[in-house]
């Protein structure tokens, strides 16, 4: 019973307490309001395409709870910026939405939150440039205690390429192309379109941003002229079919940072927070029956396979050469060749989800002064750097297998934080490969000495190092240049050098050849 007493008594305290108290009696607010940060930088973005949210604190330190009585764009309700004040966007259904706010209330002590995005369309704007700064202000309360925080975004206009729709749905037409050679049109699941013939050159004057795949018809050529940038939607890439072609002319650039004639193919979200997020895009598809592809000075970053060449395993010429380039940050591998041929010189793959580089299904495949190398985190990948092999799956019950013709890697560095890094996995009789004056990450008792892995048997394995440490600048950031201490220093052999006499900055390799796309230097701390 006196426990029973004494509850009620402190009730009654209580609401006697809470009656008394003006927690509902707001003052206007004065222009004491603080912020988070003056100025809301929201990166770059592309005309018409939404940017990311990004977020504005703002603080009453005051001891009286305030009603702040507007809170608004200064451009109004032409404002491309769009705002939600702690989950609300104002007057819903009118053209104040998102752009003006009136009477909000912030308590003693507290601070609220606001979001802020925007969609910007330049044909409506006075400029004809194509990269430009848009800004506009959040304005709080209004005459002598006005406060203001600055929105500024970085605007590129851009070349956009999108597959048709559907009737009047809002899905995307999938691309359908003769993709066995038979003469008949075969449904596939790619969303996409073919290039018209004006859009059969990717130039430097403005990025290029691409829908589903932009694809290749037969006979026809896509040209990508130094400097070019292109960029990619989720789910997007480009496709290169039967007698069809590509040629990436990437160039060496004067700027290792700016690098401004290297062609760059990446996502198309520019946010710093996207810039090494691997799986944005899909992919480079080199299809079974294009001719004649050549990758020179491109970097190809955050796809989910970087380059898919398949097929033409038995032609003169090879599927692709690819040449002074980088491809980085993967979500699966970072050159997929299935059944095809492949010369690749000065080329660094590094990151990749499964192996960097996979030559599967046989083929041909000769790599010369490449930096073959997998950093990614390897709790979560199956596979080494390097994986070759002579079959695939037919159906449930039916493995087939392809001769892989040759597989030659000389000069080169093939490494990563996994072990072993590179795997033979045969099972045809046919399996050429050999590995010369490189440097390997192998320690594996269990491998090591079985059939293809007998290190002494110079017909697969000549002068190459084992397991000394690249000495690479850092990895795991895509960095990787070698310095003064790398196991691959002077273990080229002059005969691949001179095949390709300078490195992948364009510093001769010749008077002492290092493995790898790079000769070594001195690396800062």
């Amino acid at each position: 019973m006196k426990r029973l007493l004494y509850f009620f008594i402190c009730f009654g305290v209580l609401m006697f307490w809470s009656s008394c108290r003006n927690d509902f009696e707001f003052s206007p607010s004065t222009g004491n309001l603080e912020f988070a940060r003056d100025t809301v930088y929201l990166d770059t973005v592309f005309n018409n395409i939404g940017s990311s949210t990004y977020n504005l604190k703002v603080y009453n330190r005051s001891d009286d709870d305030i009603v702040i009585p507007t809170i608004q764009l200064e451009r109004g309700i032409g404002s491309f910026y769009r705002l939600n004040v702690d989950g609300s966007t104002g007057n819903e259904g009118t053209p104040e939405e998102g752009k003006i706010f009136e009477n909000v209330e912030l308590l003693a002590n507290d601070s609220l939150f606001i979001f802020i995005e925007t969609t910007i369309d330049i044909s409506t704007l006075p400029t004809s440039d194509t990269e430009f700064l848009y800004t506009d202000r959040i304005l709080f309360d209004g005459g002598s205690n006005q406060q203001d925080v600055d929105l500024v975004t970085l605007v590129r206009d851009a070349v956009f390429i999108y597959p048709d729709f559907q009737g009047n749905s809002t899905m995307f037409e999938n691309l359908n192309f003769d993709v066995d050679g038979d003469g008949i049109v075969d449904e596939t699941a790619l969303p996409g379109r073919f290039l018209t013939t004006s859009e059969l050159t990717f130039t430097n004057e403005r990025p290029y941003v691409i829908y589903g795949y932009a694809a290749v018809d037969e006979g026809e050529t896509l040209t990508v002229e130094a400097g070019a940038r292109v960029h990619f939607h989720a789910d997007s890439g480009i496709l290169i079919t039967n007698n069809a072609t590509l040629n990436v002319n990437g160039s060496t650039s004067s700027d290792p940072e700016l690098l401004e004639n290297e062609v760059i193919f990446e996502g198309d979200r520019l946010e710093p927070i996207f810039s090494d997020v691997p799986g944005q895009w899909g992919t480079i598809y080199l299809f079974n029956g294009s001719v004649n592809n050549t990758i020179n000075h491109a970097t190809i970053k955050n796809a989910t396979i970087g380059i898919l060449a398949e097929g033409d395993d038995d032609l003169p010429t090879d599927k692709l050469t690819i040449t002074n380039s980088q491809i980085y940050n993967t979500s699966s591998f970072g050159i997929l060749g299935r059944a095809t041929s492949i010369t690749a010189e000065n080329v660094v793959i590094n990151n990749s989800g499964q192996s960097s580089f996979g030559g599967t299904v046989g083929g041909k495949y000769n790599f010369t002064h490449c930096t073959i190398a997998n950093y990614w985190n390897n709790s979560f990948r199956q596979f080494p750097a390097v994986l070759l092999n002579d079959f695939a799956q037919i159906d449930e019950n039916t493995i087939g297998t392809n001769p892989l013709a040759e597989a030659n890697f000389n000069n080169c560095i093939i490494y990563g934080n996994d072990n072993p890094e590179f795997i033979l996995d045969q099972l045809g009789d046919d399996f050429n490969f050999k590995f010369s004056n490189c440097l390997l990450r192998f320690d594996n008792n269990n491998l090591e000495g079985t059939p293809n892995y007998d290190f002494t048997d110079v017909t697969f394995y000549e002068n190459n190092i084992f397991n000394e440490d690249p000495d690479f600048e850092a990895p795991f950031e895509n960095l990787m240049r070698i310095g003064e201490d790398s196991g691959a220093n002077g273990i080229g052999s002059l005969l691949f050098a001179t095949q390709v006499p300078f490195d992948l900055l364009n510093e001769s390799r010749t008077a002492s050849p290092d493995a790898g796309a790079y000769q070594s230097t001195i690396l800062e701390d």
